[in-house]
């Protein structure tokens, strides 16, 4: 039996535990013995003792499942191969990320805002089970310790599933009691993946995996140029294809349903479409890049300022103007965005790795023309995002309904998106231009500086622009280089330009730190050299926040950063804090065959305040380390004439081969600060990283990425 509602607390704010719901989770276990669910996050089964954690967010590959389980197991003090994890369902009052105030994650939020909730959470059930024994044995809670999933008090022991049904019958304790770090079982130490065995025999449910009954698959033409319209469609190619079932118009283009995912693929190839291009962007690369560098020339809309930067640069003794130049990038995750859409009594029912729960099945239900409350999302493991799966207007998700609803619903439809749509459809981490002038006086400290940034607003004109954009600044274009984000430097200014334009822009992994940590750690590497100051005392020097120095010195003992390099070799370094966490890296670099940098280590130093999971930290940071130095070396997307994407799949899209990845070695710092991020942190430094030894191998200042261009040979 459940525990009853009306003896439930309900907390919130950040240590929130919800109390008393009876929830439809999709693959939970039916309540067909008796269950203790003392809140929405943990449930108990009597028959098997087993624990089942309810897991918020999305698990694409950066361990939040794990992280969940971790805590919530750890203060359960449960037998770690008794605990599993389903998916929650699309419900804002009951899992909504107490950062952004409704279902999501992003910005590496999941263990940030989740820790004290989860905390909380197992606590109340650890303390429900032991009252339950206590009075069961007639002792003291005090005297009933828990221990690997069993309950003793002296000589006298019982199973989770043993209490469960007296423990169900009693009020939830109003505050729980956490432990202290010095209890911990699990959290800090290693322990297995939740999904590993899942992942490794194929039993892991992705939306690629699900077939249903009927099901029937779309795929859908999209316009040439962002913005493009369709006229008019000639069809009878596609129809003639074996395996084609239909052809429908939808606002993004036109959708064509076919018995399989290929064939569908075939027939959208097929269609002859006559476009509108009077709305369409039309300009390319060049010419927006064009653009940008003359509005990054002007001061812009004042983000921020400190002393007097004009008046500083005017007595430097040296000076350095730099322009940066940033691409379009593709997230590119290993599976496409992809839905599978059935009509359901008066609602739909939509398989998805969903990164915003609620809000997408809103908008989705939307299109739909159903009720929200009458519909389902069955929540699946994704194969990967990089923020590809967090579209602020939703748009990939809403497409696929379009595509069901145009088939009115008359089967479920399967919509998975070709690579060709993923890296031609937008979505992209916006083209961005950066100017700095800055200098150093007589003594070599650094004597004003002053930046201007231009780039497409990711927020404008979105459901998330009153979050996002502030006074007309978007904090997501210039976050990392507010006041340099940590480094000590009197006489500054930052400006900012929101340009416009038809392609579609995104949250790329870690954001605006992508760019702003390149810029500013690749100036200041220049601005100490032209100082005659030490690469590392000189940002000690600078640095404002002790524990970004505890990580840079870290980095430079690991790499031994101040003797010389192998001959050939060089090395460079770089430091950076981004979403609360602080990551220093040291990349050794040559120059390889094809005059690119070759990486052969990188180590790694990071903060990331209390380590849930040091396994998953490690991952992240050398995944984070992989991604940016792919994208850093080889990839951009382009728009050539009349706006036409260039880059349509991996053999034009360059990703970093498992050949040309670095070894990498990674330190945590041992933190008793509250768990930050570690899904993007480990992204921003190795950029600069690289292109600071780069500077010192062939005298070559990198202003632009990625290295493949050709600037900077």
């Amino acid at each position: 039996m459940n525990a009853v509602a009306n003896r439930r607390a309900f907390l919130t704010g950040s240590a929130a535990l919800t109390i008393g719901f009876n929830l439809p989770l999709k693959g939970a276990r039916a309540a067909t013995t008796p269950l203790l669910m003392p809140n929405a996050f943990v449930r108990i089964h009597a028959d098997t003792s087993s624990v089942v954690i309810i897991a918020k967010h999305v698990e694409f590959g950066q361990g939040p499942a794990t992280g969940v389980a971790t805590i919530i197991a750890d203060e359960l003090d449960a037998a770690w191969d008794q605990v599993s994890v389903v998916f929650a369902p699309a419900n804002d009052p009951l899992y909504k990320n107490l950062m952004f105030g409704t279902m999501g994650v992003g910005g590496s939020t999941a263990m940030r805002e989740s820790w004290d909730q989860m905390r909380m959470a197992g606590a109340a059930a650890r303390a429900m089970l032991v009252e339950a024994a206590a009075k069961r044995w007639g002792v003291e809670p005090g005297a009933v310790s828990i221990a690997q999933g069993v309950v003793s008090a002296g000589n006298r022991k019982a199973s989770f599933g043993e209490l469960v049904e007296d423990a169900a019958k009693l009020p939830g304790p109003q505050k729980p009691v956490p432990k202290t770090p010095d209890r911990y079982v699990y959290i800090g130490k290693h322990v297995a993946k939740v999904d590993s065995k899942a992942k490794t025999d194929g039993s892991a449910m992705f939306t690629q995996d699900v077939r249903l009954p009927g099901m029937v698959h779309a795929a859908v033409r999209r316009p040439p140029a962002f913005g493009a319209t369709v006229k008019k469609v000639e069809d009878a190619a596609a129809r003639a294809i074996p395996g084609v079932l239909d052809v429908k118009p939808i606002p993004s283009g036109v959708a064509v349903y076919a018995r399989d995912t290929w064939t569908a693929q075939r027939g959208a190839a097929a269609l002859e479409v006559d476009w509108d291009m009077a709305k369409a962007e039309t300009r390319s690369s060049d010419q927006m890049l064009a653009e940008y560098s003359a509005a990054a020339r002007t001061p812009g809309k004042q983000v921020e300022a400190a002393g007097d930067a004009a008046a500083a640069l005017a007595r430097a003794a040296k000076t350095i103007d730099a322009t940066y130049y940033f691409p379009f990038l593709a997230h590119a995750p290993m599976e496409t965005m992809d839905y599978v859409i059935e009509k359901k009594g008066e609602g739909i029912s939509v398989h998805a790795g969903s990164q915003f729960q609620v809000g997408e099945m809103g908008a989705m239900c939307g299109v739909a023309g159903v009720p929200f409350d009458k519909s389902a999302l069955v929540q699946h493991y994704a194969g990967g995002s990089f923020g590809r799966r967090a579209t602020p207007v939703m748009f990939d998700g809403t497409e696929a309904a379009a595509c069901a609803r145009a088939y009115r619903f008359a089967a479920p439809v399967k919509v998975v998106a070709s690579r060709e749509n993923d890296l031609t459809g937008g979505f992209y981490r916006p083209m961005t231009v950066h100017r700095v002038r800055a200098g150093v006086d007589a003594t070599g400290a650094i004597s004003g500086w002053d930046q201007v940034c231009a780039a497409k607003s990711i927020m404008k004109d979105t459901p998330f622009e009153a979050m996002g954009i502030r006074d007309g600044i978007d904090g997501n274009m210039i976050e990392g280089a507010n006041d340099t984000n940590q480094y000590k430097i009197g006489d500054f200014r930052l400006g900012q330009h929101l340009m416009k334009g038809g392609v579609p822009v995104l949250w790329w992994r870690s954001v605006g730190h992508t760019h702003t940590a390149f810029v500013k750690e690749t100036m200041i590497d220049e601005l100490l050299e032209l100082g005659g100051k030490d690469l590392v005392a000189g940002r000690m020097e600078l640095l404002k926040h002790d524990r970004a120095k505890a990580v840079l010195a870290k980095v430079a003992e690991m790499a031994a950063f101040g003797k010389p390099a192998k001959k050939g070799r060089a090395k460079g370094i770089a430091v950076h804090e981004s979403f609360d966490s602080f990551v220093a890296q040291v990349a050794e670099v040559s120059k390889g065959p094809d005059g690119l940098p070759k990486v052969h280590k990188v180590w790694c130093a990071v903060d990331c305040g209390i380590a849930i999971n040091p396994d998953i930290i490690r991952a992240q940071m050398e995944g984070g380390i992989g991604y940016g130095l792919g994208h850093a070396l080889y990839a951009e997307l382009t728009l050539g004439e009349g706006g036409v994407v260039q880059q349509t799949n991996f053999d034009s899209y360059r990703s970093l081969r498992i050949g040309e990845m670095p070894d990498v070695e990674v330190a945590i710092i041992p933190s008793t600060e509250k768990p930050s991020g570690v899904g993007e942190p480990g992204l921003p430094p190795i950029a600069p990283a690289v292109a600071n030894a780069w500077r010192k191998l062939t005298g070559k200042a990198v202003r632009r990425l990625p290295f493949a261009h050709g600037d900077n040979a």
